[in-house]
């Protein structure tokens, strides 16, 4: 295991002031990056252990903040702040954007080398940035196949990986033939991966407070998808020297 540096960033977005979790690889060079997004409970251990992950892998690694510093661990709080996000697109923005800058002011970043990954939210605002026309080298997203403004797809310039449980109520059937309609009318190099028995946040271990109906952890698929996730990274973010 390679020795890692790990650090608290404070950055301003959407009327807050977020805390993030930046996690270095060992040594003193440019590495490509990857912006780090959390499900809509916000930033916890798991998404930072995820951050500490990359960094062990060679990349610089930005576990993004939703909520000004909080997890938010009672499903009608969560709802009540995300279900406004999801249905604005520039605050999604706003939020990743934010990240974002953090992420390129590091020197340990390569700025013309970062992909965004992100679960739930998380996931949400990764499309948003490259809906938005960033330049990311890939885009990652688990439980969040959020469509968008009409036409916006076709800014996105990387490829995009998807994951879903097959039993995930809040991603039915229906949101993801619409998801990849969307980024196969406009021509995006898109996969998507269908995790058999899978339910809502089935990435996330079990936690000690009410989580809402169809959420469920799934062991053996959230290693799966982090495979994945790592795969996609390899194919096109390798990490070199």
């Amino acid at each position: 295991m390679t020795t890692i540096t790990t650090r608290t960033v404070e950055y301003p977005a959407d009327g807050l002031t977020m805390v993030g979790h930046l996690a270095l690889p060992a040594g003193s060079d440019r590495r490509p990056a990857v912006l780090l997004g959390p499900e809509g409970t916000g930033l916890s251990g798991v998404e930072r252990r995820r951050a500490d992950a990359l960094a062990e892998l060679g990349y610089v690694a930005l576990a993004f903040d939703l909520h000004g510093g909080r997890y938010l661990g009672e499903p009608e709080e969560m709802l009540a702040r995300c279900l406004p996000l999801l249905d604005d697109p520039d605050r999604m923005r706003g939020i990743g954007h934010a990240a974002l800058d953090v992420l390129r002011a590091e020197p340990r970043t390569d700025p013309d080398r970062i992909a965004a990954v992100g679960y739930g939210t998380g996931g949400a605002i990764a499309l948003e940035l490259g809906r938005d026309g960033v330049d990311l080298r890939a885009i990652g997203t688990v439980n969040g196949l959020i469509t968008g403004r009409p036409g916006e797809a076709a800014r996105i310039r990387c490829p995009v990986w998807a994951g879903v449980g097959s039993q995930d109520p809040i991603m039915p059937p229906a949101q993801r033939d619409a998801f990849t309609a969307e980024l196969q009318a406009a021509g995006v190099d898109w996969r998507l991966v269908v995790y058999g028995g899978a339910l809502h946040a089935f990435h996330h271990p079990s936690v000690d407070h009410t989580v809402l109906p169809g959420v469920g952890y799934h062991p053996r698929h959230a290693q799966r998808a982090w495979h994945d996730v790592v795969g996609l990274l390899a194919e096109c973010l390798p990490v070199t020297g």
